[in-house]
């Protein structure tokens, strides 16, 4: 056991410590991970004949490409079947066969070994990059796992399937795993790697299921035992007690309280903090609607781009853009310019053969390389805002200068959009906020890249989560710096000048307040954080959340701050939050 592990005293239970990532108590007992798919022998030899082998591969891979397909089309949401189609189109990836193919003829190797090295030589490339592209190596060699296992015959690795509810444990999940988990079984998440901005987390957060990752020592936990969960503190306890019943029971009350959020962000003194949505669908949009939302605070262009091979139309992102503006007609949609790169490349816009993606062309900067595709993009978002009769305010990601920052704004001007503004996640952007809001009209903190690039740490690995963190003091010193800046260049126009946070960090009900009480206007997050932000939001007033503010900026580390904060936030206890 590690260091995170509390070791009982006499018959009590044992207490492991990771990162929680989706709030959430339960008990119910563990089930480990299907065993991964066996590594073929090194050298394993082809038996029979070389063509008929290469068929074989082709075959295997079809099968598991279409499995994938069918499971996308019964994922829970939009976006859980957008990973898996991701996923299925690495199964179907004829490079990768190829490759394959050629170690079967060339090298005389079995189909699954060659299919097995192909793979391998794939994912190291991915992991030697760095940053998002890492990210996608798990996402290969869940593949790699899958097509051995069809051309043995065996059952493919993934999730238990059980009658009875269970709290599922790996070492980590592949998102064609977690995207179609029944939250009506699996009743929590836990993994001993992976970081809290890893797919597994995300997707826990979009289905509601408690979660936790980086919890090390859960796999030396025996099948069957029953395990306390505790998503919000990262807490596993094996073989509970009263107390994590009392707590279950607690959160079982709590949960009644935050069914629902009535559409009112607000301080304990009246002070307005509209709570808006996280959205990448038209789905997400109409459930983030349906959900109270006051507008969208980050729309994801993404989807219109990813898995083609050509630019979309102008006409098909304008059909596209349109079905989720109009599901918040005359309120507030920010949307996002695309942010391809690094974990998001496109064949006809990105270099995939950046050697650090995270720190390469991307976001804002694939203008530089391909001039047009923004332009097009922005024509096609005002024209959907003509359309819809939302309130569209448009913003550019991985800005880091001002010049950029202006140059960003003419092109949207150009295309007739009113509301112009910058994505802060560097550094460079946070402290020269002031003259970078002089030119625009706002800027929204993502908080994820904001926190990685200001800590040196890649956000996916679970061995820095402690430094990933968006509760560390240096990068909520940035967002003071940026809303101090937003205030002087407010004043200095008689303008205000809107800082929203679309980041994770937002969906935090304690660094919520924390944000507020740094001087941050708008919170978006996944429309399921919506009713938990917004209760504990109503518990405090101005004057409180600047006071826990400034005692966060004081911490030295992350886990103080978020320590410090919540020790004065009894209504986090209260709501099992």
């Amino acid at each position: 056991m590690s260091e995170n592990t509390e070791l009982p005293t006499g018959s009590g239970p044992v207490v492991l410590h990771g990162v929680g990532v989706s709030p959430g108590r339960v008990i119910a007992p563990l089930v480990h991970m299907a065993p991964a798919v066996a590594e073929p022998p090194e050298g394993e030899p082809l038996t029979g004949d070389a063509e008929a082998a290469v068929d074989r591969l082709k075959s295997a891979a079809l099968a598991v490409k279409a499995e994938l397909t069918e499971r996308a089309a019964r994922a829970r949401s939009e976006s859980a079947a957008e990973v898996l189609k991701a996923t299925a189109l690495m199964a179907g990836d004829r490079a990768l066969v190829k490759s394959a193919g050629k170690l079967v003829t060339g090298q005389r190797l079995s189909p699954e070994r060659a299919l097995w090295q192909a793979a391998t030589a794939y994912a190291d490339q991915m992991r030697a990059m760095g940053g998002y592209m890492a990210e996608r190596a798990a996402d290969i060699e869940d593949v790699r796992a899958r097509i051995v296992a069809q051309l043995r015959g065996e059952d493919a690795p993934g999730v238990p399937q059980r009658r009875e509810p269970f709290v599922l444990v790996a070492e980590d999940l592949a998102p064609a795993d977690t995207a179609v988990l029944d939250p009506d079984v699996v009743l929590a998440l836990v993994t001993e790697s992976g970081g809290p901005q890893s797919h597994t987390a995300i997707l826990a957060r979009n289905l509601g299921l408690p979660a936790a990752v980086a919890v090390e020592g859960v796999l030396e936990l025996d099948a069957g035992t029953a395990v306390f969960v505790d998503g919000a503190a990262g807490t596993v306890v094996a073989s509970p007690g009263e107390r994590e019943e009392a707590a279950v029971a607690a959160w079982r009350r709590a949960s009644e309280q935050l069914a629902a959020f009535d559409g009112r962000g607000a301080l304990a003194d009246g002070t307005t903090v509209p709570l808006l949505a996280n959205v990448g669908t038209g789905d997400d949009a109409r459930a983030a609607a349906a959900a109270g939302a006051q507008g969208v605070g980050l729309l994801r262009t993404e989807f219109c781009f990813l898995n083609r091979d050509a630019e979309p139309t102008v006409a098909e992102q304008t059909e596209a853009y349109t079905e989720i503006l109009t599901a918040f007609e005359g309120r507030k949609v920010v949307v996002r310019t695309l942010d391809a790169g690094a974990d998001k490349p496109l064949p006809f816009l990105t270099d995939a053969t950046e050697p650090n993606p995270a720190l390469g062309v991307r976001g804002y900067r694939t203008d530089w390389t391909t001039p047009g595709v923004l332009a097009r993009q922005l024509e096609a978002v005002a024209a959907a805002e003509r359309s819809s009769g939302a309130e569209v305010w448009v913003m550019a990601p991985m800005i880091a200068t001002v010049p950029e920052a202006v140059r960003f704004r003419e092109l949207a001007t150009a295309a007739g959009l009113r509301v112009c503004g910058v994505m802060v996640e560097t550094p460079a952007a946070a402290v020269t906020a002031e003259q970078i809001l002089e030119r625009v009209h706002f800027v929204s903190l993502g908080t994820n890249d904001l926190t990685q690039y200001t800590m040196a740490a890649d956000r996916m690995l679970g061995s820095l989560a402690e430094l990933n963190s968006p509760w560390q003091p240096a990068v909520l010193r940035m967002v003071e710096c940026v809303t101090r800046g937003a205030a002087s260049a407010a004043q200095r126009q008689g303008a205000p000048k809107n800082v929203g946070v679309c980041g994770e960090a937002a969906a935090d009900p304690a660094l919520a307040v924390v944000l507020v009480g740094l001087g941050v206007d708008t919170l978006s997050m996944s429309a399921r954080s919506l009713a938990a932000v917004a209760a504990v939001l109503a518990r405090v007033d101005t004057a409180q959340a600047r006071r826990l503010a400034a005692l966060a900026l004081d911490a030295t580390s992350a886990r103080e701050a978020k320590d410090a904060v919540r020790a004065q936030l009894p209504v986090l206890d209260e709501l099992g939050l």
